[in-house]
């Protein structure tokens, strides 16, 4: 079914709306990733210990070996990112933007460039800036040191609500013009990211290709085959607790597709995701290309 149907979803993507009224038998991703070896991840010791279930494993903090956990290069898990008062602001301005249905039962609210994955062609579109009631999350990635310099280029509030199944498939961010940090700042409720390896399908999908012209620049270094393949088998299951930020980059945002399973969304999630520029679009050959969406990302105005 290759027509957006009402709920939003749009060919393999389906909620439980579109599952009910269409028919429609999507495998059970929960199920699959149950068949491999589960391992979450604790934010106090940045390691991975077996376990699918990421609160227990948290729980078992105090006892774990540093020695006998997994690391995972290219993650940041900072909790209290936000307060709660600020969390409880942030949402009731969040609330009073437009919200516009996606897919698989999610709602967002974008603010950025207008891209085309496929053609790679980047457009300024309606693009004019991000909402000013959000402009002080942007100013304190400042103080986060994996973020110096992150220049936002592309903002998306996303909602997650358990009634519509909602969820988000295994994927990688795009190469081409999503640079190398995957920011999200949880502002309501608790979840899980779930990462699995990824062994290419098909030759550029997700412009994964594109890296290798801007692999030297990288925060860190992908792993080589001999370390990469002690994930593989794997599932790694790392927590994303309310008002926290997450980071991804480097191996984690490269060599592993992420999701959030709808059996990881037990009450209503909200999130926004940031985005920036690949470094060809900060000072490399597309630099004027991407001049005009930069700044329009300085602007942070009054948006109903």
């Amino acid at each position: 079914m290759n027509t957006i149907r009402p709920c939003g979803c749009k060919g393999v993507r389906t909620c439980l709306s579109c599952e009910k009224d269409f028919q429609i038998a999507k495998p059970s991703l929960h199920e699959q990733f149950q068949q491999l070896e589960p391992w979450s991840y604790c934010i106090q010791c940045e390691r991975l210990y077996s376990g699918w279930d990421t609160t227990a494993v948290q729980a078992e903090h105090q006892q774990h070996d540093k020695a006998k956990g997994l690391p995972l290069p290219g993650v940041l898990v900072q909790e209290q990112f936000l307060s709660m008062d600020e969390g409880s602001q942030l949402m009731a301005d969040l609330d009073t933007l437009r919200w516009d249905i996606s897919q698989s039962g999610r709602r967002k609210q974008n603010f950025g460039p207008k891209t085309n994955f496929k053609k790679r062609k980047l457009q300024v579109g309606t693009f004019a800036g991000f909402p000013k009631s959000t402009e002080y999350v942007q100013r304190r990635f400042d103080e986060v040191p994996v973020l110096r310099n992150f220049q936002t280029i592309e903002q998306c509030s996303l909602e997650y609500e358990p009634s519509k199944g909602a969820s988000i498939d295994p994927h990688v961010d795009d190469c081409w013009i999503w640079g190398e940090r995957v920011v999200t700042v949880n502002c309501l409720g608790d979840a899980v990211l779930t990462l699995t390896v990824y062994e290419e399908q098909r030759a550029g999908k997700y412009n994964l290709d594109m890296v290798a012209e801007y692999e030297n620049e990288l925060l860190e270094p992908l792993l080589p085959d001999e370390q990469f393949s002690a994930y593989k088998g794997k599932v790694l299951r790392i927590p994303m607790p309310n008002l926290s930020l997450i980071v991804l980059y480097g191996p984690a945002r490269y060599q592993f597709e992420h999701s959030v399973l709808r059996e990881d969304v037990v009450e209503r999630r909200v999130c926004i995701a940031y985005r920036e520029f690949t470094p060809m679009y900060i000072a490399g050959a597309d630099q004027q290309k991407g001049d005009p969406v930069r700044e329009k990302s300085q602007i942070f105005s009054q948006i109903n």
